[in-house]
């Protein structure tokens, strides 16, 4: 490209800057020490940013009314309990959450950062089908994006995360339906650098079907090379930026039982195969795994290292499950819920680091 043209865009780049309609250049130092503070060594990220609708569901299988008070009643539960910031680097919130307070008015964003933990937001919209594709789904919510990432980190999110879901099935999932989501995620990690948050980017490879461990890993590897082209084409920062995404199972109907050295085996190859190493780390989902599966092939995967990246988690009803049941809706057990709460984190903590015991289970009975 010519000098002159070189100039002449960056003019104009500061002329737009002047009426409003470009962000200042993002800082890209505070990016990288975000995004390595969510994956720090024995901690991981709360994933508390269900829909409404799913919150309610989730509440209202423990025999409790759903309403507006009772989701933030059960997520002050969460996000106040003692000790949360030990092993807990950061939660998601959802657009309801984030402007939530506890009962003497504090903002749920600032709780959490009194707890050392920092605060993130889901800001995609949900899913729509895929146009031409039957059986397949692209994600929502480019529309705006800039304006809701400028809202919430002023509230005071300073990550964020995009999902996408992929089915595998007969022909599934096609080209086109990793193309289209791949570029949606690198649309929206660009405009979360732009405004000064860490992106997740989140391809989820659904556990349902009946498919083998080794297609999930086929479907895996070919969602995250789709995923890495785009945010090349995209510009986005890999060094600010982190990935979540599932490990490589079986399909629930699979009828396979693999051990959590074969899962670990194989979602490390995978992870290899495809993840850049300037990534910062990779936070696994729990996906519909057990709380305690979810510990172990964790813990199983950090016993392998090192690796490239950190590995850490990103988990919500392997988290939260045990405290809701715990809880179940009874302010007389809200301390019960909170010590399920912190014993899940302290037992996922230690499996980033490959200490997890089975041992350490028995802890909450003896508590």
């Amino acid at each position: 490209m010519a000098q002159d043209q070189v100039d002449l865009e960056r003019f104009e780049r500061t002329v737009r800057s002047l009426d409003g309609d470009v962000p200042e250049e993002p800082d890209v130092e505070e990016l990288r020490r975000t995004a390595r503070a969510l994956v720090a060594d024995g901690k991981g990220i709360l994933a508390a940013d269900e829909s409404n609708s799913t919150a309610s569901k989730r509440l209202k299988a423990i025999g409790v009314d759903a309403t507006p008070e009772t989701r933030r009643t059960y997520r002050q539960l969460l996000f106040t309990a003692p000790g949360l910031g030990e092993h807990i680097s950061g939660v998601i919130l959802y657009d309801e959450s984030i402007r939530q307070s506890t009962d003497d008015g504090t903002p749920f964003p600032r709780v959490l950062q009194d707890q050392g933990v920092i605060p993130g937001i889901k800001t995609d919209t949900g899913t729509a089908a895929l146009a031409g594709h039957s059986g397949e789904k692209v994600t929502t919510g480019l529309d705006g994006q800039r304006d809701r990432l400028a809202e919430y980190r002023q509230i005071g999110a300073r990550f964020a995360k995009w999902r996408a879901v992929i089915q595998i099935g007969d022909g599934l999932p096609s080209a086109a339906c990793l193309g289209a989501n791949g570029h949606a995620m690198a649309r929206y990690a660009a405009l979360c650098q732009e405004a000064g948050v860490v992106p997740i980017v989140e391809p989820e490879v659904l556990m349902d079907g009946d498919h083998s461990m080794a297609r999930c890993e086929e479907v895996t590897a070919a969602t995250l090379r789709a995923l890495y082209e785009a945010l090349a084409g995209q510009d986005v920062l890999l060094e600010g930026t982190l990935l979540k995404t599932n490990m490589v199972l079986p399909g629930t109907d699979s009828g396979e039982q693999p051990s959590p050295e074969e899962v670990a085996e194989a979602t490390l190859r995978c992870m290899r195969r495809t993840v850049p190493a300037a990534v910062p780390g990779i936070v696994f989902l729990s996906g519909g795994q057990s709380a305690v599966d979810a510990t172990v092939r964790l813990n199983a995967m950090n016993t392998n290292g090192p690796h490239p990246w950190s590995v850490s988690f990103s988990y919500a009803r392997a988290l939260q499950g045990p405290a809701l049941d715990a809880w179940g809706g009874d302010e007389d057990r809200v301390e019960d819920a909170q010590r399920a709460l912190i014993h899940r984190t302290r037992c996922n903590g230690a499996a980033t680091t490959g200490t997890y015991k089975s041992e350490m289970e028995d802890e909450l009975a003896a508590a």
